[in-house]
């Protein structure tokens, strides 16, 4: 099994990707920040003739990764509430490769787990959950396990470590993750 993580926050310490690490310490991954990818907002063109057009930008070499790894960690934080932009972009994006035959995207997605690692300041418990919501949504619609979340509180940088129970439930993950990466 091989884990791929996408990051989606504007901060490179954020919160949501500590919890991601604690989460993943001491299992082999490999990890995607989009910060560090440009990634066009998409122009919908599914009923346009001709369809959608090529766009010079990260994406492809995103959804190769995506699609290399049989398990997908999205670790983000929540902005107004929802998935942040970047992230959005990205998934929105999928839209396009369902479209591509490079990709068999469907098939593909289907032999996938997601987990999602959401962090916000706001109540997030209760607040997150459209945003998880969301997820299981988009998941559902591709065909992707949705293996569960953590949903957890922290505003400042670094206060994710003051959240004791969202370090239980990464805690909890991790043991479960050692033993799918075990067998």
């Amino acid at each position: 099994m091989s884990i791929l993580v996408l990051y989606g926050s504007q901060r490179e310490e954020s919160n949501a990707k500590k919890l991601t690490q604690a989460v993943l310490e001491g299992i082999p991954h490999h990890a995607i920040d989009l910060r560090d990818h440009t990634i066009v907002p998409i122009e919908d063109r599914r009923h346009v003739p001709g369809g959608f057009l090529p766009i010079d930008d990260d994406y492809d070499t995103v959804i190769q990764e995506v699609l290399r790894h049989d398990t997908l960690i999205f670790s983000l934080p929540i902005y107004w509430y929802g998935i942040p932009g970047r992230m959005k972009n990205f998934i929105d994006r999928w839209s396009v490769s369902l479209r591509d035959s490079r990709f068999n995207f469907k098939e593909n997605m289907r032999r996938k787990t997601a987990y999602v690692i959401a962090v916000g300041g706001d109540n997030p418990r209760v607040k997150g959950l459209p945003l998880v919501q969301q997820f299981q949504y988009i998941f559902d619609f591709v065909g992707v396990t949705f293996g569960g979340y953590i949903i957890g509180q922290a505003n400042q940088p670094g206060e994710i470590e003051n959240d004791l129970m969202a370090l239980a439930e990464a805690e909890q993950l991790n043991r479960i993750l050692r033993q799918i990466v075990q067998n």
